[in-house]
């Protein structure tokens, strides 16, 4: 184990979730997208976090890039293409992070592999997750959001996570993530700049054949939609720490959006709730398992 409470890569434990995991399930669920904004503030306000992409993240400069390369990533750890590739991208990403660290504008210094900071990204999994289903789907019962938990819980481990930092259950979990959100979380130069960064939609992709104006008149909907989506994700006292405007008619109008997604929820085939690459993977587990040759029992004399 390093001093950074990171465990070194000889012998990690835990795995990449399978076809058959709830994490493919939930974390592959696109309703997912109407939270990421969210998510991405939650993990960029803890200081060790935020200080790090503000010197050395190039989102700014290549921000398309920056996407596709953390939406691959994504796809890799989570196990969508095989286990194997699962383990190789958790091995990366601690190397990766061996090498952010540095002094933020407070004069305080940070590494990336700090455990509180590095189990504060991971944990914004599980609550994304979790919080997505109970505003946008069904709600999680108690079993499965244990045994939900548990794999969540295995990938810390293949990410280097210690086990004595990780929570014990779902209701540690919960205790620990409000303690998080009231007392380490800051409104940080970071946050500032992803919140004046979503007041627009994105620039066009690379090679975008149209004029600009033809991409933000066509992207300035669902931006917006994501964006008070985003707020009404964020718990309510970061709301307010971020000085992000939210009404009560704002909080009305997120309800009955919130209300009506579930009841578009009780309709939805299982293929329709996924993500293409989400529903892939499953597809291409599902035919793999159906060609592999069945074991024939043993006869008995």
């Amino acid at each position: 184990m390093t001093g950074t409470g990171v465990d070194a890569p000889g012998g990690i434990p835990g795995a990449a979730p399978g076809a058959g995991s709830l994490i493919w399930r939930y974390a592959g669920d696109w309703r997912g997208g109407l939270g990421s904004r969210a998510i991405l503030l939650l993990q960029v306000a803890h200081p060790v976090v935020g200080a790090g992409v503000a010197d050395h993240s190039d989102f700014l400069e290549d921000r398309w890039g920056r996407l596709l390369r953390t939406m691959e990533s994504t796809f890799d750890f989570l196990g969508y293409r095989g286990e194997e590739r699962g383990r190789r991208e958790a091995a990366r990403l601690r190397e990766v992070h061996k090498d952010i660290k540095g002094v933020d504008a407070q004069g305080r210094r940070y590494h990336a592999l700090n455990p509180e900071a590095y189990l504060w990204v991971h944990a914004t999994l599980l609550h994304g997750m979790v919080h997505t289903q109970r505003l946008f789907g069904t709600p999680i019962p108690p079993a499965r959001e244990r045994a939900l938990y548990d794999e969540w819980a295995e990938l810390a481990l293949a990410l280097g996570i210690t086990e004595r930092h990780i929570p014990e259950d779902p209701a540690a979990f919960r205790d620990y993530f409000d303690t998080m959100v009231n007392e380490r979380l800051e409104d940080n130069a970071t946050v500032r700049l992803l919140i004046a960064l979503d007041r627009e939609p994105l620039p066009p992709p690379p090679r975008w054949p149209l004029p600009r104006l033809a991409w933000t008149g066509a992207m300035a909907p669902p931006a917006a939609v994501l964006r008070r989506a985003g707020i009404g994700f964020l718990p309510p006292v970061l709301r307010e720490r971020f000085g992000l405007p939210w009404t009560a008619a704002d909080e009305h109008g997120f309800r009955l959006f919130s209300r009506a997604m579930r009841t578009a929820d009780r309709a939805l085939a299982d293929p329709l709730r996924l993500t293409p690459i989400a529903a892939r993977a499953l597809w291409r587990a599902r035919r793999e398992r159906r060609a592999a040759p069945q074991e024939v029992p043993a006869r008995t004399v």
